[in-house]
């Protein structure tokens, strides 16, 4: 049976989480939130001989979607997923925030929004879809049960939460997801955040200061 491989890499102009979720057997790839980078991204790829099938995609913020284009580019195999509601973060500028890098800023491409409860079968593993707006209109955390991993996004952090200042931002909206959603999950699932450290479901329901 195939093993779950997980390789982090601090990608894009705020060093956000990129995570690598590697079938050790096929080494088929499911790439997540890669804010920019591209080029050493691409070169981990290479080095390790990994087969890029899937770009996923918490929400559509500029320092977790800046490099989607880029590597799609030279990855074309690899569908780009979001959810359902994040469209309009990832069309518009000042809703994806990229005029803060620069310029007038930046739409990112999308192949497929994913709905809540959707399970995605990827690399041979099973991602389900669970929305957590908040921090933006249509944020999106994927949890794989077999492997107690939940990839939060900007959503849950380690005794924290993602910011809800933003356009499309909703701070009862965020805590609700997360009281309902995220929460409830058995206290042993792995939280891999978009940012910082990683952290457990159990510890959030006893240190985070927002539950």
């Amino acid at each position: 049976m195939a093993k779950l491989q997980i390789e982090e890499y601090q990608a894009g102009p705020l060093g956000t989480n990129c995570y690598f979720l590697i079938n050790d057997e096929t080494k088929e790839t499911v790439i997540t939130d890669p804010g920019g980078s591209v080029e050493m991204l691409d070169d981990v790829i290479r080095q390790k001989s990994l087969k890029p099938v899937a770009i996923l995609l918490t929400h559509g913020h500029f320092d977790h979607a800046g490099g989607v284009e880029g590597l799609q580019k030279l990855y074309p195999d690899a569908r780009i997923y979001v959810g359902e509601h994040e469209r309009h973060t990832m069309e518009d500028p000042q809703y994806n925030l990229s005029p803060m890098i620069g310029g007038r800023g930046a739409s990112y491409p999308a192949d497929i929004f994913v709905k809540d409860h959707e399970v995605l079968h990827l690399a041979g593993f099973d991602f389900e879809v669970i929305e957590t707006p908040g921090h933006t209109e249509g944020g999106v955390c994927y949890y794989i049960e077999a492997e107690k991993v939940l990839l939060s996004g900007d959503s849950l952090f380690c005794e924290s939460i993602g910011r809800t200042d933003f356009p499309g931002g909703s701070f009862s909206q965020l805590i609700r997801g997360i009281k309902e959603r995220l929460l409830v999950l058995p206290e042993d699932v792995r939280v891999l955040p978009g940012h910082e450290g990683r952290t457990y479901i159990g510890y959030e329901k006893e240190h985070n200061p927002y539950m």
